[in-house]
C-alpha cells in the first residue's frame, strides 16, 4: 500500500541538498490505507530553514494520490545524521578536499584582478549563474575575505544549514554558494592574519558540501596576498581567469595577479576586459582607453609560454550596476543587455571546452 507513496515522495527534492527525500533517509514511517496515508518525515536539523518548503511539497506530492493526508514533521536522530553525512561524503573522511580526490573532474577557476573595482565580483557572480542557467552543475566561493560582497550581489540573506560539522550551503539561482560574509554579523570588518585566512578558506573546501559539481568558481581577492597562495596551494589543478579593464596602468597590475598563479601552479584560461567601451548613439566612445586586455593577455602568454586567449570585452552598462545593487544578476534579469549577452557567451564558450583530463583517473573497467 506504501508503494504510491514513495513513488510520489520520490519527486520531492530536498532544496538544500537537491536530492530526492526518499533518498536521503528522510521518508519515516508510512502508514497507508486506500484513500488516505499517514506519513513520517525526518528533517536533518531542529530548526531546519526547508522546512517550511519540504512540508508543503511533501502534502502536496501525497495529496495528488490520496484524499487524506496527515503529515508528522520530526527531526532525525544523531545515527540517522551520521548515515546521511556519510552517503554525502560518499565514504570519504570528515573534512576531505574533494577537489583534489583522484578522479573528480569539476573544473576550478580562480577569477582574480590585480587591483579592486573592476568588476570582478559582479563578472564572477553572473559567470557563475549563466554557467547554471546552462544546465552547468555550479558552485562558488567569495574568497574576498576582506571585500566580500558575493551574497550581496546574488541576495542571498540566510547563511549554510549546518548539520553537525557539515555545512550545506545556500543555493542561489541555482549555485551553491559560500562567503565569509555569512558568519560576520552587522557588516564587521574581518581583520584576520595569515593562519586564520588560510584555515577559513581551506573550511570553505573541506566542511561545505559541494555534491557533484561540474564547475567551482573562487572569487579570489584583488592582488597577490594570502589568500590567493593558500588556494593555489589548496587547489592546484586550477585554472585562472584574469580581469582588468583597458587602462594600461590598471593592465599591468592585472598582470602580477595572472603572474601569481603561474607561481602556485595554475594554468591561465584567459582575461576577460571589463568597461572596454561606452556605446553611444555614435559610436563607441573608450573611455578607459583601449587594448589593456589584450597586452595583459600577451604577456601572460610570454610568462607562461602558453597561448592566453582574450575571452571577451564587457561595455560599460548601467544595467549591469544597478542589478547589482539590487542583488540580481543580469544575466537573468536583463540577459538582452549587451553586458549579459557577452557574459552568457563567455559562459558558453566555457562550457564547450573539453575539460582536460590528463591525470585523471577515470573509472574504466575493462573485462
Amino acid at each position: 500500500m506504501t508503494e504510491l507513496a514513495l513513488k510520489a515522495l520520490s519527486r520531492v527534492i530536498d532544496p538544500e541538498l537537491r536530492q530526492p527525500i526518499t533518498e536521503l533517509g528522510m521518508v519515516g514511517k508510512l502508514e497507508a490505507q486506500k484513500n488516505s496515508i499517514r506519513a513520517q518525515i525526518k528533517l536533518t536539523i531542529v530548526g531546519c530553514p526547508a522546512a517550511q518548503s519540504i512540508e508543503r511539497d511533501v502534502r502536496e506530492a501525497l495529496e495528488a494520490v490520496y484524499e487524506s493526508v496527515e503529515l508528522e514533521m520530526t527531526t532525525m536522530t544523531s545515527e540517522e545524521r551520521d548515515a546521511l553525512k556519510l552517503k554525502l561524503r560518499g565514504d570519504k573522511p570528515i573534512r576531505h578536499n574533494p577537489f583534489v580526490q583522484p578522479g573528480n573532474l569539476t573544473r576550478v577557476i580562480f577569477v582574480g584582478s590585480g587591483k579592486g573595482g573592476v568588476g570582478k565580483s559582479t563578472l564572477t557572480a553572473n559567470l557563475a549563474v549563466a554557467l547554471a542557467a546552462q544546465g552547468q552543475k555550479v558552485g562558488l566561493i567569495d574568497a574576498d575575505i576582506f571585500g566580500y560582497s558575493i551574497p550581496g550581489l546574488l541576495s542571498i540573506e540566510t547563511g549554510p544549514t549546518k548539520v553537525d560539522e557539515l555545512m550545506l550551503p545556500p543555493i542561489a539561482f541555482d549555485v551553491r554558494v559560500i562567503s565569509i560574509g555569512f558568519f560576520v554579523a552587522d557588516n564587521k570588518p574581518v581583520a584576520w592574519r595569515g593562519p586564520m585566512l588560510h584555515r577559513a578558506v581551506e573550511q570553505f573546501l573541506t566542511d561545505v558540501y559541494w555534491g557533484d559539481l561540474d564547475f567551482l568558481l573562487v572569487d579570489l581577492p584583488p592582488g597577490t596576498g594570502d589568500v590567493a597562495i593558500s588556494l593555489g596551494q589548496l587547489l592546484p589543478n586550477a585554472q585562472s581567469i584574469v580581469v582588468t579593464t583597458p587602462q594600461h596602468t590598471a593592465a599591468s597590475v592585472a598582470e602580477r595577479s595572472g603572474a601569481i598563479g603561474l607561481q602556485t601552479g595554475q594554468k591561465i584560461l584567459g582575461v576577460i576586459e571589463n568597461m572596454s567601451y561606452l556605446e553611444t548613439s555614435s559610436g563607441r566612445e573608450f573611455i578607459f582607453g583601449e587594448g589593456g586586455g589584450q597586452a595583459v593577455a600577451t604577456r601572460l602568454a610570454e610568462l607562461s609560454g602558453q597561448p592566453v586567449a582574450l575571452l571577451g570585452q564587457l561595455p560599460l552598462s548601467a544595467s549591469l550596476r544597478s542589478e547589482a545593487d539590487r542583488g540580481l544578476p543580469i544575466v537573468i534579469s536583463q540577459p538582452e543587455d549587451p553586458a549579459a549577452q557577452e557574459i552568457i557567451r563567455i559562459a558558453s564558450a566555457l562550457a564547450n571546452t573539453p575539460r582536460g583530463l590528463a591525470g585523471k583517473s577515470l573509472p574504466l573497467n575493462v573485462s
